[in-house]
């Protein structure tokens, strides 16, 4: 074949999907496979033999590789992640109450290192003694280190000096903070390089299994990866930088909605197994948030696409609150595995425990719930609590009834600790089983399904009434409250938008009765100025209803399905970099950024040496992000105020950015 076909994998908290493109022809082949947890590759292998099956193509056919995944995001949203040590150099114990930094750090441990830069580089004495006393026990309790330093973006020398000690006694993964940003913001930096310390071993565990899948398969191509702004870097970057990989898989579905719809405005929202992800398309570009992503409620350094995730999906909880006198149902953000796929892996079990439940004469408060290991690496569970490891040892890869698992509530929280270190999965009813139950689903066990919900509706509201008379009348209560979720979600990302995000549609009564249709004589009226994109494997199913409830069109492409596995391979390769100019004194210019700082006595040769910096610099980052004759822009921003009738240097900010098609194998 003379055409080149593009491998395009996206791995999902529930599915991994595999589409073959070619640039002539289009999705030339798409599957689907479960997501394997235990071990990755099993999925990814599954998905790519069964499209390369459909297409009849060769491996030789095949000369780029690209991956988007939503796994990086999913756990952020879920608050799991391996635990990680911080090292704070310059910074005191005040500056963890910034930006979340307190919140997002929890029980992980922290060390404050005098030391550190201002801001034009000059550094305050580095003492590493703390760190010499406590790394040797650090080293067994942590399975990554952060490392972040008081101005390090201009002079990043205490960082490297840290983390190239922590890597000789520890020879863990080390994330710097001047490796991530160039931004100012310390304790913003300092939460960006934590989480990317935790998300290390995720990401590194999903490369290697792709990479030893196409290296057994004899696929030796360019493999690249989606980064939270659609552009694509090579898989060895990603590995360094895996926070960039957080929005991922929302980035490669703006990317590949636009592609498949040829739609220049439009709201898309991608469902999927744990979260809804919501943007707006502006004449054929998505907007990127310049303050940086914000997901699980942190605000990261990341440059990605202005969008939100929300913790709704396909396999998202549901909350049932019967102390009303009519029950209320709510769902997320925690996924939970679908009681429905639980069986078709392990039937017998779960049917077995279903049906001692339902004949029991009374409703006990774990029925219809299930414990089983997520399947990760062992050496992720270092650093368990007694109590942790205790229950740990009991739950295995069978499935088992958390009636029978549980003794207290203490060990319920104990529970909840396993589930949020992403060691455990809780499996239960979902919207999912919902659609099983209601016929509109029937990939998994549609009985597991209709046993959970028959469970679940015996529960009884305040007035003592049962709160759905039959398994099939709590599908649709379900079905139509995660309808009404996603209008909310879809409608608190538009009106966010339009500067109006202080309106909360989920607490509004003019929204409700707008969207309910409600009468009266003011009559409340809302719909979306452009169509809805409804993307995700379920998008056929859940996004007709919502777009009719927001009053708009519903455009859901024939391969909606795998929009985020096209979007990894029609993406361009960019890099920025940004380097400063700033006077610490009247007539001295101090180049940073991109290398040494540098001192010079003229402002037109410290304009040009940034400029040559950064753009040497662009195109070197290109060509490692895999970018084939990459092109250069550049922007800059003076800030140079008159002062009394003189012009003030304050600071020059000189950005490049090159982009360009990755490389293919072709043409290595």
């Amino acid at each position: 074949m003379a055409d080149h076909l593009l491998l395009g994998i996206d791995t999902g908290g529930t599915y991994t999907d595999a589409v073959l493109f070619s640039e002539e022809s289009g999705v030339v082949a798409k599957a689907k496979a479960l997501t394997t947890r235990h071990d990755l590759a099993v999925g990814i292998s599954g998905a790519v033999e069964a499209v390369l099956e459909q297409a009849k193509a060769q491996v030789s056919a095949i000369s780029l590789v690209s991956l988007s995944t939503t796994l990086a995001t999913n756990a952020l949203v879920e608050g799991q992640g391996g635990r990680a040590g911080l090292v704070m150099i310059g910074f005191g114990p005040e500056d963890l109450k910034r930006d979340g930094l307190a919140e997002a750090l929890g029980n992980d441990p922290v060390l404050f290192l005098p030391g550190g830069h201002n801001v034009h580089g000059n550094e305050h004495p580095l003492d590493m003694t703390a760190l010499e006393a406590a790394l040797p026990e650090l080293a067994q309790s942590v399975s990554s280190f952060a490392v972040a330093g008081y101005f390090a973006v201009r002079n990043p020398a205490h960082e490297q000096r840290v983390r190239d000690r922590i890597r000789e006694i520890s020879h863990l993964p080390v994330t710097c903070s001047h490796e991530l940003s160039s931004k100012l913001g310390g304790p913003r930096r300092a939460l960006t390089t934590l989480l990317n310390a935790r998300l290390v071993s995720m990401i590194d565990r999903l490369i290697g299994a792709c990479e030893g899948y196409l290296q057994q398969r004899g696929i030796h191509v360019p493999m690249m990866v989606v980064r939270g702004d659609g552009a694509l870097i090579s898989a060895a970057e990603a590995r360094l930088r895996p926070i960039e990989t957080i929005l991922s898989g929302p980035a490669a579905s703006l990317v590949g909605a636009r592609h498949l719809t040829g739609l220049d405005d439009a709201v898309v929202s991608d469902i999927g197994g744990t979260t809804t992800d919501v943007a707006v398309l502006d004449q054929g570009r998505p907007r990127l948030d310049a303050e940086g992503a914000v997901v699980g409620g942190y605000r990261t350094m990341v440059e990605a696409v202005a969008m939100r995730t929300y913790g709704l999906g396909g396999d998202s909880e549901i909350r049932i609150n019967d102390r009303g006198l009519a029950a209320r149902l709510d769902l997320g953000p925690r996924r939970f595995l679908p009681l429905s796929l639980a069986a078709e892996l392990h039937g017998d079990v779960i049917h077995a425990v279903l049906e001692r439940q339902l004949r029991a004469q009374h409703g006990g408060r774990h029925d219809g719930r299930f414990a089983v290991r997520t399947g990760v690496p062992e050496y992720l569970a270092s650093g368990l609590q007694p109590q942790e490891a205790a229950l740990y040892e009991r739950i295995g890869d069978v499935p088992v009834a958390l009636d029978q698992l549980l003794a207290s509530t203490l060990q319920k929280a104990t529970l909840d600790r396993l589930v949020g270190r992403g060691l455990v999965h809780i499996s239960a009813i979902t919207p999912s089983d919902a659609m099983h139950v209601l016929g509109r689903q029937g990939q998994w066990d549609r009985e597991a399904a209709r046993l959970g919900l028959a469970l679940a509706a015996r529960a009884r509201d305040g007035a003592g009434r049962p709160i759905a008379d039959s398994a099939e009348s709590l599908a649709r209560l379900i079905v139509d409250r995660l309808t009404r979720q996603s209008c909310d979600v879809i409608m608190a990302a538009c009106l966010t938008e339009d500067g109006a995000g202080v309106i909360d549609p989920a607490e509004s009564l003019p929204v409700d009765r707008a969207l309910r249709r409600t009468g009266g004589i003011v009559q409340f009226r809302i719909s979306l100025d452009r169509p809805l994109v409804g993307l995700g494997a379920s998008a056929p199913v859940y996004y007709p209803a919502i777009a009719e409830m927001l009053d708009t069109q519903s455009a859901i492409p024939a391969d909606a399905d795998v929009a985020n596995a096209v979007g990894a391979v029609v993406g361009q390769v960019r890099a920025s970099v940004t380097v400063f100019v700033t006077v610490p004194e009247e007539g001295v210019f101090i180049v940073s950024g991109a290398g040494e700082s540098v001192r010079l006595i003229d402002e037109e040769a410290a304009f040009s040496l940034a400029r040559e910096r950064a753009i040497a610099a662009a195109l070197h980052a290109a060509h490692l992000s895999g970018a084939d004759e990459p092109a250069v822009t550049v922007s800059e921003i003076v800030d140079a105020p008159e002062i009394e009738g003189s012009r003030k240097l304050v600071e020059g900010r000189f950005t490049a950015t090159a982009s360009g098609r990755p490389r293919i194998a072709n043409d290595q």
